[in-house]
């Protein structure tokens, strides 16, 4: 049975639009939400990380998890998990117990996600990030799975041209 899919494009002329983007969907996020980044280096996954953790009340420094794979955080409602597997093979990857962090009580963003796609939950939101040149990004978001769709639904309705 194929999953249901929904797409948006998200056109961040500024850092300001890319942070609200990360905004809404922190606002939509509940346990087990799943981000999957891909995307250019230097094209902003770590800086959308950062918003979103932000926006779930993550105190402190959010930075990229590159050489310890996996980082752990408090928000206010929810966990926070940020991964980076760009320096993981897949079976290394896989022997990381990464489940217990997507089904878990946590809202999970992997940058780099591409790269252990086949380990990814079958519902997740997919963003491509592109940079567009100063400050600018085109982000593509695919919502795997009904919930994930009805994101992308919601901010094709609210203009997510940006």
């Amino acid at each position: 049975m194929q999953e249901k899919a929904g797409q948006a494009i998200w056109v961040a002329q500024t850092e300001q639009d890319t942070i609200a983007l990360a905004q809404q969907l922190a606002a939509w996020a509940k346990p087990g939400t799943l981000l999957a980044l891909d995307g250019d280096l230097g094209a902003g996954k770590t800086r959308f990380s950062q918003a979103f953790a932000a926006a779930i009340g993550v105190q402190g420094i959010v930075n990229s998890p590159t050489f310890t794979i996996i980082k752990e955080y408090e928000g206010q409602e929810l966990p926070f998990y940020h991964m980076d597997v760009y320096r993981l093979s897949l079976e290394e990857a896989d022997e990381l117990g990464l489940d217990d962090y997507f089904y878990g009580d946590g809202v999970t963003i992997v940058e780099w996600a591409s790269l252990i796609k086949e380990l990814l939950p079958t519902e997740r939101l997919e963003l491509y990030i592109e940079h567009l040149g100063d400050e600018a990004r085109r982000i593509q978001l695919t919502g795997i799975g009904e919930r994930y769709a009805a994101w992308c639904e919601a901010l094709n309705e609210i203009g997510a041209m940006g």
